[in-house]
């Protein structure tokens, strides 16, 4: 009997075959182009974080500006920006993630189906700017300058971006899970709720994802919506008050500061956004991994 060592791969195998020049070549130039897009992110961040460090201070973070103290603050701003975040995404999270189950699981396929997609690929490339003047006509109008108008106003800009992702992560799902649940006796949407939404959560968590990076770094939209105060909110019993008055985000912060040449106040601005960003989107992968079934054990 022959030992296992006698036992020699060909070199015909595809084991022993030499990697070619031009694989070896494309190789290199995907991680070159991983490493440029690393590091030009990476390089952003540290120089927005060289720039606007020496500003970012606890009371910077906690007051508004104030003339009579000499004080610049954001509190007021960092308030305004998470309730226009909050708003838009308690409002346009279920009428996305509701409008892609029914096209996906529900909707026969035509032209009806088409038109729908055809509309929500083409509302996602309308510049921000005109979203801005249409909110500003129809809930302007009603409304005034506030937080309210400027959150109705996104939510119709990142709508189609979680619909969009919700239904490409629906798609995802074997039609396996469909007809196993459905053959056990599961109606279509107990089916829908408890085996189709559990897989396709990463997905869905994504398109959110996208929509918070979009509604934190808007500006144009809101200039035209939601105003620029920067008032700090009292109470909670405040809160209707404040969603129906004038609210600057820090975008719009940002951008009023950067008019006023005060370039240090809006590098610690973009500092703070890029922070809130990241928390945000770390909160979200982790409550994900939370509920996401198929990494249970």
């Amino acid at each position: 009997m022959r030992n296992e060592e006698d036992i020699s791969i060909p070199t015909l195998s595809v084991l022993g075959k030499k990697p070619r020049i031009a694989d070896t070549f494309l190789l290199a130039l995907i991680y070159i182009c991983a490493f440029f897009a690393v590091a030009l992110i990476a390089g952003i961040i540290l120089y927005v974080a060289y720039r606007g460090i020496g500003v970012v201070n606890w009371t910077f973070l906690t007051t508004a500006p104030s003339f009579k103290n000499g004080t610049v603050g954001i509190a007021g701003n960092i308030i305004n920006t998470l309730l226009v975040v909050a708003l838009t995404l308690l409002i346009a999270t279920p009428v996305g993630v509701g409008s892609a189950i029914y096209l996906n699981e529900y909707a026969k396929e035509g032209r009806f189906t088409r038109i729908v997609e055809f509309t929500t690929e083409t509302l996602s490339g309308i510049p921000s700017i005109i979203y801005g003047l249409f909110g500003f006509m129809l809930f302007g109008s009603v409304w005034g300058y506030c937080i309210l108008t400027g959150s109705l106003t996104l939510t119709i800009m990142v709508l189609p971006l979680i619909t969009r992702n919700t239904q490409e992560a629906l798609k995802t799902v074997p039609s396996s899970y469909r007809t196993g649940a459905l053959g056990m006796g599961a109606t279509k949407w107990y089916m829908i709720r408890t085996v189709l939404l559990p897989s396709a959560m990463p997905g869905i968590v994504t398109g959110v994802i996208l929509a918070i990076g979009r509604i934190v770094g808007e500006s144009a939209a809101l200039l035209f919506t939601g105003g620029s105060d920067n008032s700090l909110l009292k109470s909670i019993s405040g809160l209707p008050g404040k969603l129906l008055s004038s609210g600057g985000t820090l975008t719009i912060a940002l951008y009023l500061y950067m008019s006023k040449a005060e370039y240090d106040t809006a590098f610690g601005i973009a500092l703070v956004l890029i922070v809130i960003v990241l928390l945000i989107n770390f909160a979200t992968k982790a409550l994900t991994a939370k509920f996401d079934v198929t990494r249970r054990k």
